[in-house]
């Protein structure tokens, strides 16, 4: 029998200050896993987005079909401090709350919001940031299944355009 347990605690840090049994923190610590946080992999959250949206759509028998750019770059610069499941439940309340075909996410009731993302605050670099972060990611491929472009929900001509709109082209 195997155990797979988790926290967000430091144990080691507790079994030093004598508040965690060392023993129980050696049994469980046979092979760890460290997985790091949502905020820390911003380019994971377009595709778990796209998933949760299609998966909760099927379920409540709507038909999701876009996801508006605006929502990607709030939806990826926000901090997500409950994780995965904190993405998930959102994204389960905007498929509730969207009558169309195009996701509605209440941008607003994201605590903390894009914005302190960002360095100036502003939409502009809050979007300029999420792109470039992207582009990175995808080694500044633009169009295509698992193009920057598709990760952020957009279409690829939609991207250019933000990317020129913004100034962004790839150095040399």
């Amino acid at each position: 029998m195997r155990i797979v347990a988790a926290t967000n605690r430091d144990l080691e840090a507790m079994v030093a200050a004598g508040t965690f049994r060392s023993d129980l923190y050696y049994r469980l610590n046979v092979f760890p896993i460290a997985v790091p946080a949502l905020r820390e992999r911003p380019e994971d959250i377009p595709p778990l987005v796209r998933y949760f949206a299609q998966k909760f759509a099927r379920g409540m028998n709507k038909r999701v079909e876009t996801i508006p750019a605006d929502v990607m770059v709030a939806l990826t610069g926000y901090a997500w401090p409950g994780n995965v499941r904190e993405l998930e439940n959102a994204i389960e309340r905007a498929v509730i709350l969207t009558s169309g075909r195009a996701l509605r996410v209440p941008i607003s009731e994201l605590r903390g919001s894009a914005a302190a993302v960002s360095g100036d605050g502003t939409l502009a670099a809050t979007e300029r940031d999420a792109i470039l972060h992207m582009l990175r990611a995808t080694q500044w491929v633009v169009g295509g299944p698992y193009g920057a472009a598709a990760r952020l929900g957009m279409k690829r001509t939609t991207l250019q355009s933000r990317m020129q709109k913004l100034g962004i082209r790839r150095s040399a």
